[in-house]
């Protein structure tokens, strides 16, 4: 009954100090701080580095030839 005891108290304690972990993840926000300062400038400087096709160059209306355009 002691090792069920000691086991019981080992999990409690987990689970206090995991609810504490998550705690301060909410209370400080820090998930949003890590997504702000270290993921956004990451993910803005890979995909600022993209080759990217001008979408104002390509003609407004795009007809083939022998097509006709009805509205």
């Amino acid at each position: 009954m002691k090792k069920v005891g000691k086991f019981a108290l080992k999990a409690l304690g987990g689970a206090a100090a995991a609810y504490a972990g998550l705690f301060a993840v909410f209370y400080f926000d820090l998930d949003g701080k890590l997504l702000f300062y270290v993921v956004e400038p990451f993910l803005d400087k890979h995909y600022s580095k993209m080759e990217r096709r001008d979408p104002m160059s390509v003609p407004y209306m795009m007809v083939k030839e022998g097509e006709e355009y009805v509205k």
